[in-house]
């Protein structure tokens, strides 16, 4: 009884062996079939450009006609659309075997305007920006600008300034851009005073640096406007005064 126990103890491992190995290894091909499998389109169809020829629009297309693509073609030709800076939006879908790449364009500038601006004239303000008439207006371009007219008038000693650029829609894909500035009082150097000098005296100093204190003629100049960069500058100024005149006492 022992004998024949063992018997069919072993046939029994043996079987559930031999059904096994051939369920795992016909799984297999199923695996890989499924993982090579991607789709393939006829050709390339798009919409929604008025302005863009449709070659351009394909040319940035990275999924082509005959040849297999997946999500991350989709994706990389979104990208690649988007940094264009030609349009506001990308949408890619699939119509049995066409690709629809359906786009939105960005507008075109008419014109660019200011308002509210005294200290600086359109002109110095139009010279600082990088958006013009008949360019293509992008949310990131006109954000970029903002900073650059901020930074202008930061320059001038103007730090409460704010610039708020509004975009009139004239149609037809067409609109203007004003930068509404309110330009804020000045912010004056009332009083420059050195401390820890022993060898050379506040006025020789002063002479060396270039910021001023506001005086009568304060309106002259704009060296007694507050500028971090010219106070950086005056440092560097002074670091080379000192190391130029360097005494055994001054050292």
């Amino acid at each position: 009884m022992r004998t024949l126990f063992q018997m069919f103890r072993v046939m029994a491992v043996a079987a559930v062996v031999g059904t096994a190995l051939p369920v795992v290894s016909s799984g297999l091909p199923l695996l890989g079939a499924a993982s090579a499998h991607a789709e393939v389109i006829s050709r390339i169809s798009v919409t929604g450009n008025t302005r863009v020829e449709e070659s351009t629009v394909v040319s940035y297309v990275t999924i082509k006609p005959g040849q297999s693509y997946g999500a991350l073609d989709i994706d990389a030709s979104v990208k690649a659309l988007f940094d264009t800076g030609l349009f506001s939006d990308v949408r890619i879908s699939r119509q049995g075997s066409t690709l629809i790449v359906a786009v939105s364009e960005n507008p075109i500038i008419g014109r660019v305007a200011f308002e509210g601006n005294d200290h600086h004239d359109d002109k110095t303000l139009a010279a600082a920006i990088e958006l013009k008439p008949r360019a293509v207006l992008t949310q990131a371009k006109v954000q970029s600008d903002t900073q650059r007219l901020l930074e202008l008038y930061r320059r001038t000693g103007r730090y409460n300034a704010t610039v708020d650029p509004q975009v009139i829609d004239l149609g037809e894909n067409r609109v203007d851009l004003v930068f509404k500035i309110d330009e804020g009082p000045r912010t004056e150097i009332s009083k420059i005073t050195f401390i820890g000098n022993k060898a050379f005296g506040d006025g020789r100093l002063q002479s060396v640096i270039q910021s001023r204190e506001t005086g009568l003629l304060g309106w002259l100049r704009t060296t007694d406007n507050y500028d971090p960069d010219r106070m950086n500058s005056d440092q560097e100024l002074l670091r080379r005064f000192y190391y130029k005149n360097a005494t055994p006492t001054s050292a």
